[in-house]
Order: C-alpha cells, then sequence, then structure tokens
C-alpha cells in the first residue's frame, strides 16, 4: 500500500510532515469530498471487507467509498503512516425510534493527538451528521461548523457526541414528510469511550451488520458525498442535496427521484463511482436520515 496513491485519490497535495491541526483538518475534509460514505457492495451482492488490503484495494484501485469500519479504518492507517498519534475508538450509534444508544459497538472513530491536544476525527458517518473538523476532545463546549454546532460531553467516564441543526426548507412540498428528513433541531449521534480497540474488536459486527435483516445497512442501499457547500445523499432510488447555510439559520434540501436507468449515471457523475456488478438500490422500513 502507497501512501501517496492514498494522497492522490483524496486529491492531497499539501504538507506531508506538518502533524498539526491544520494538516489533520485538511486531510479529513480531502477524504470526506471525495470518499464517498456508502454500503452499495450489500445490495451489488458482494462483502464489505474489513482487511485494510481490500479497503485499500476498494477506496484507492478501484475508486470507491465505504462504511465506517472500512472508511475510518483506512483514515487511521493514513494518519499513523504520516506519524499522527492515532487511536482507533468503538461507538454506540443513537437509535431515534428506539430512544437508547445501540447495545453493540458499531461504529469506529478515531482519536487524535497532536501538539498536546486530544481530538475526535471521524470520516465515516455521511449526510449532514458527518464532522468537517476535528473536534476538540473537551466536555461541555460548542463547536460551531458549517453542517452544525457539534457538542461533547462527558459523564462517568462515556463520551457522547451530540449536533445542534438549523432549520431546513424543503421547496418540494411532496417531500415534507419524507422519512429521510430529520425531524429534530437537536440531535444525539453517538456515545463512545476512550478505551483504545482494534480492528479485530469489529469483526463479528462488520459480518451482522451486511446480513441480518435487522439492520439498517441490509434495509437500505445509501451513498453520501460531501461538498464545499453541502452534502448530496443517495438513498434507493431518491437524490437530495442539502445546501449549509443557504440562509440564516436554514439548510436548503432538495429531492428528486430517480428511474432505474437513471442511478448508474448519477452514481458516475455525483459520487465518481462505476460499480462493477448490477446494484439493486433499496428503500427499506429501516429508520435512516441525511
Amino acid at each position: 500500500m502507497d501512501i501517496e496513491a492514498y494522497f492522490e485519490r483524496i486529491g492531497y497535495k499539501n504538507s506531508r510532515n506538518k502533524l498539526d491541526l491544520e494538516t489533520l483538518t485538511d486531510i479529513l475534509q480531502h477524504q470526506i469530498r471525495s470518499v464517498p460514505f456508502e454500503n452499495l457492495n450489500i445490495h451489488c451482492g458482494q462483502a464489505m471487507e474489513l482487511g485494510l488490503e481490500a479497503i485499500f484495494d476498494q477506496v484507492v484501485r478501484r475508486n470507491r467509498g465505504g462504511w465506517c469500519l472500512q472508511v475510518n479504518h483506512l483514515l487511521y492507517w493514513a494518519l499513523t503512516t504520516m506519524g499522527f498519534e492515532t487511536t482507533m475508538l468503538g461507538g454506540y450509534v443513537y437509535s431515534v425510534p428506539n430512544n437508547k444508544y445501540s447495545e453493540g459497538m458499531i461504529h469506529l472513530l478515531l482519536m487524535v493527538n497532536t501538539n498536546g491536544r486530544t481530538f475526535i476525527v471521524d470520516a465515516g458517518f455521511g449526510r449532514s451528521y458527518q464532522m468537517w473538523q476535528p473536534l476538540e476532545l473537551i466536555s461541555g463546549k460548542d463547536q460551531p461548523q458549517v453542517p452544525c454546532t457539534f457538542q461533547l460531553s462527558e459523564e462517568g467516564g462515556i463520551w457522547y457526541l451530540n449536533q445542534t441543526r438549523r432549520e431546513q426548507y424543503i421547496p418540494h412540498q411532496e417531500f415534507l414528510n419524507s422519512d429521510l428528513l430529520e425531524k429534530n433541531p437537536y440531535r444525539k449521534i453517538y456515545s463512545f469511550t476512550l478505551e483504545p480497540r482494534t480492528i479485530e474488536d469489529f469483526e463479528a459486527i462488520n459480518t451482522y451488520l451486511q446480513v441480518s435483516p435487522a439492520s439498517v445497512f441490509t434495509s437500505k442501499s445509501f451513498c453520501s458525498l460531501q461538498t464545499s457547500e453541502g452534502v448530496h445523499c443517495l438513498v434507493g432510488f431518491t437524490l437530495t442535496y442539502r445546501q449549509f447555510r443557504y440562509k440564516d439559520n436554514v439548510d436548503l434540501v432538495k429531492f428528486k427521484m430517480l428511474k432505474e436507468e437513471e442511478i448508474e449515471e448519477v452514481l458516475k457523475s455525483i459520487f465518481n463511482i462505476s460499480l462493477e456488478k448490477k446494484l439493486v438500490p433499496k428503500h427499506g422500513d429501516r429508520y435512516f436520515t441525511i
């Protein structure tokens, strides 16, 4: 695996040697704007592999994306290779319908120490929940970013990531009640501890999430990619674009229903993805918002 090939994949041409917050932020932003958060392999009859070599081949060589276990694993490798002090952490994702955090550790995120400060870095949550900058590990501090204002809080050794969102304007009235729309201005995202993890800790859940009928990842096919102003999302046949800060405290959300014959071109033109096998788009009944 070649770090220069990774840099080329994400379009990064800046410093390789400055291990500071500016470089860390730059790497994160380049990755989230070039590597989609997606689970399309599942809906093409292929596996979501966890091994680093397989992830590198999928994302870097074949120009694909992946879910958190893949894209954050790749980011962990890249940051570690550059010399950043990086630790894998495990997250418990908040379920709105169940009003609780997942019982299993289903999310991979990263902790990075640089210049005496500690940050949470995550390139694998996607949609409008995706951080655009590393979050300093400070409890109770609002950390405003373009997508929203994030907050980290700690209680009894457990950390919580939440966000405060803007209002949203949906010009297409027929989509006002779409199940893809986030309804709450304040949103819990996930919890985590600072216990170091290894990729082997996620092997069982990586299998479960791509085969279980209870998994949102088998229920819905999705792909999201950040831009300089917002985020594109494709869920089943529904394509959306969210423009952050369309007006004061308002995001613009546009919807478009695609025909089956349009999917391939949209994946190529918007997400820069060309699939090797036929995608079967799916929009099941599991809770998933954009």
